[in-house]
């Protein structure tokens, strides 16, 4: 960081300035232990010494439990901090919601999630912005493609991935009957041009008639733009700006996102293809959460997580949830850290 060229690479650069906070504040941490756990030794001999007059010894007994509990707090902060950092954690990142099995309620949900998602973005003063969407006929959504910008969007985003089950009364119900729906997400670190090269005879660029409710002039230009990406054949469609170039950019962007998360899943398969993580393989087919209204009841299946407090998780009030998932992450890492031979 002293070289004279260091800030030449500003991306580099924040990076590394980044990193060497952490460490600054790891060592910090680390010394607190250090130092809380050599006050923990000296009380617990003072307390069992038989050499100790009896009121000293009161004393340093109760001065125990709150030595042991700062001691436990420090050693996890700094077993957390030891934790390889995964690369992606700091990117921005594309949500991308999709109706599944229960048709006009699971496009319904679908809405529910991206307002849920977007008034936690709130919170956290993270910016989203929406790249696609295709409404249902009841004002819900098929589909719904959004980025969000901030500080460790992907870290704490990154464990929503998956399906997501609703059980509710839709408003269509005239008697009353619970339906279950389920929504997919898929949630994906954005992708950098220099972390995927994308060779441009591979793509089949089409343009057509922007179509859709609302705006003047939404359905005068050629401006939606569909992009083909042939050795994947994954298809990327953006239709929600104006501009036929912002549509393209913003196509191109989901796409490299799409094709940087089939490269990192095809690399965590080669290192963990028998281990799958405490918290579920993020896959967007495997089932992590149930949505339970009559009960108020969310449940999250990987953690076995039950809150009684729905009505405010769907208006943002995610905090819990996403806490639980990081200190279960974190907890499986630990472990294996510390259960690793050492040399």
């Amino acid at each position: 960081m002293a070289a004279p060229a260091f800030f030449s690479d500003t991306r580099r650069a924040a990076r590394l300035s980044r990193e060497h906070q952490k460490l600054r504040d790891l060592i910090e941490q680390f010394e607190q232990m250090r130092k809380i756990e050599k006050e923990l030794k000296d009380t617990e001999k003072l307390s069992s010494s038989s050499e100790t007059d009896l009121e000293l010894k009161d004393l340093a007994e109760a001065e125990l439990p709150e030595l042991r509990e700062r001691f436990a707090a420090f050693e996890k902060s700094v077993l957390v901090g030891m934790i390889p950092p995964d690369d992606s954690d700091s990117r921005n990142t594309i949500v991308e919601i999709r109706a599944g099995a229960g048709g006009d309620e699971a496009s319904l949900f679908a809405g529910s999630l991206f307002r849920m998602y977007t008034r936690f973005a709130e919170t956290r003063g993270w910016k989203v912005e929406q790249l696609n969407a295709s409404l249902s006929d009841r004002g819900g959504y098929k589909e719904v493609i959004f980025e969000v910008r901030g500080e460790e969007v992907y870290k704490l985003l990154k464990f929503e991935s998956g399906v997501h089950r609703v059980q509710r009364v839709p408003e269509t119900e005239a008697n009353g009957r619970i339906h279950t729906s389920t929504v997919t997400v898929a949630v994906l670190p954005e992708a950098e041009e220099v972390d995927i090269e994308i060779d441009p005879s591979d793509l089949e660029i089409s343009v057509t008639r922007a179509s859709g409710p609302g705006g003047q002039g939404v359905n005068t230009t050629d401006s939606a733009v569909q992009i083909l990406h042939r050795p994947t054949g994954m298809i990327v469609t953006c239709a929600d700006e104006r501009s036929q170039m912002k549509n393209r950019h913003r196509a191109l962007t989901v796409l490299r996102s799409r094709l940087l998360q089939n490269k990192q899943e095809e690399e965590r398969a080669k290192y963990a293809e028998n281990r799958r993580s405490q918290i579920g393989s993020g896959d967007r087919s495997e089932r992590i959460r149930t949505y339970n209204f009559p009960q108020s009841r969310l449940t999250d299946h990987r953690i076995g997580l039950t809150l009684h407090s729905l009505p405010q998780i769907v208006e943002g009030s995610l905090d819990e949830v996403v806490d639980a998932l990081q200190d279960a992450d974190h907890a499986a890492k630990i472990e294996e850290l510390t259960s690793r031979p050492s040399f």
